[in-house]
């Protein structure tokens, strides 16, 4: 519902900034221009998709290979007694527990086919232990925001719409989405504990955010002492081991457990292939309505408005390009998805503001969709704190992903 009014609301902002300009301004082209953005964008959707095809079945295909290996697995059994302290109202021994783990895990993966089905299961499981049914309990709340804030260890889709919008390296903000994500991900978490009084202090806690934490601080005060040119290197370099590690790490585990690594791959890759599919009317549709706001000059003037004023500041604005990605990523996946290829086909996939765009778009996930999805899967309408939690989860990522990105890329 969301996503309709915003889609309905590009073309009817467009059609009233393009009148004004006809108008008052005898701007005789304004309405040709945005015809010609609606062809415009509607093919570069089609090509972009098409383009996706191919590297896309590839990591799905991989995907597949790490899943039937048991990494899902692996990662719930290494966070399980963080979790544990996390859920205190579910008990240690709660079966959906291990559904909530394994959720989180895969999200962590990228799995989104195995993530949802499993997060619904979740909820409905913690539906059926809740006294008050219309409302959302500690463990519901933890659990949305916790998936709202889009902790990501690979950011695939990220990577191939930058490869097929001509990225030099489309592995290059690997890094930078690592640690922002992370930080949108604590933010989430302890906004969350102190909503419900979960203490922070246990030392198991401790342990895992403190360890987290400071891994972080670590790779920013390294990053800190080094040019803009070491840090591209040294990102480059680490972004590009640790995905082949990681490749290297699903077919080893696969082969440990006797998988068939080659069916499995194929098994995956033709997921890949759907996914790549299904996502063509989406990101035509959503283009073509950021084409049509861009043509009619509303997407200049929301920019140049926040530009000037930043400026003004005296703060540098040479990130503003990516603030559409920004101001869509809470409301709708797709149409910051679409955000996102509109800042990079207009500015580079290498430019600044392109990179910026997509650690937004990797830094925390899509808040009300996640909600509406996950409390109407059980008929939750009382959700407490959850969009508090959420957005603040998002806050923090999106100003971490701007900070980052400016010691990364600027």
């Amino acid at each position: 519902m969301v996503l309709n009014y915003i889609w309905t609301g590009f073309f009817l902002v467009s059609f009233i900034v393009g009148a004004v300009q006809f108008i008052f301004f005898r701007n005789m082209e304004i309405f040709p221009k945005i015809m010609a953005a609606t062809f415009e964008y509607a093919k570069t959707g089609f090509e972009i998709s098409l383009g996706l095809t191919g590297v896309l079945t590839l990591w799905m295909g991989l995907m597949k290979v790490g899943e039937m290996g048991g990494v899902v697995h692996i990662f719930s059994r290494a966070v399980g007694p963080f979790f544990n302290r996390l859920f205190p109202g579910l008990g240690k021994d709660h079966p959906v527990t291990g559904l909530i783990m394994m959720n989180i895990a895969a999200n962590m993966l990228g799995l989104d086919n195995a993530a949802t089905p499993l997060g619904l299961k979740a909820m409905k499981e913690m539906q059926d232990t809740n006294t008050n049914r219309d409302t959302a309990s500690d463990s519901m709340i933890m659990f949305l925001v916790l998936n709202t804030s889009g902790l990501t260890l690979v950011p695939v889709t990220i990577m191939v719409y930058r490869f097929q919008l001509g990225a030099a390296d489309p592995s290059d903000i690997f890094v930078p989405i690592l640690l922002a994500t992370s930080v949108s991900t604590l933010a989430g978490l302890i906004s969350v504990a102190l909503y419900q009084r979960i203490n922070l202090l246990d030392r198991v806690v401790l342990a895992y955010l403190g360890g987290v934490i400071a891994l972080i601080g670590t790779m920013m005060f390294l990053l800190s002492g080094m040019s803009r040119e070491e840090i591209t290197v040294v990102s480059s370099v680490t972004s590009n081991a640790l995905l082949f590690s990681i490749i290297i790490f699903f077919i080893v585990l696969a082969m440990i457990k006797r998988v068939n690594v080659y069916e499995a791959f194929i098994d995956g890759a033709k997921d890949g292939f759907h996914v790549a599919v299904k996502i063509i009317p989406y990101l035509i549709a959503i283009l073509v309505a950021v084409g049509v706001f861009r043509a009619s000059g509303a997407m200049d003037m929301l920019v140049d408005l926040i530009r000037n004023v930043l400026v003004s500041l005296g703060i540098n604005a040479d990130f503003t390009g990516a603030l559409p990605t920004a101001f869509m990523k809470p409301l709708s996946g797709s149409g910051a998805r679409g955000m996102m290829v509109d800042a990079m086909n207009t500015y580079g996939a290498d430019s600044f503001p392109g990179r910026v765009a997509s650690v937004i778009q990797g830094s925390t996930d899509t808040t009300f969709y996640i909600i509406a999805v996950y409390f109407g899967a059980v008929g939750i309408k009382k959700i407490r704190h959850t969009v508090i939690c959420g957005l603040i989860a998002d806050i923090a990522g999106i100003l971490a992903a701007i900070i980052i990105s400016y010691m990364f890329f600027h």
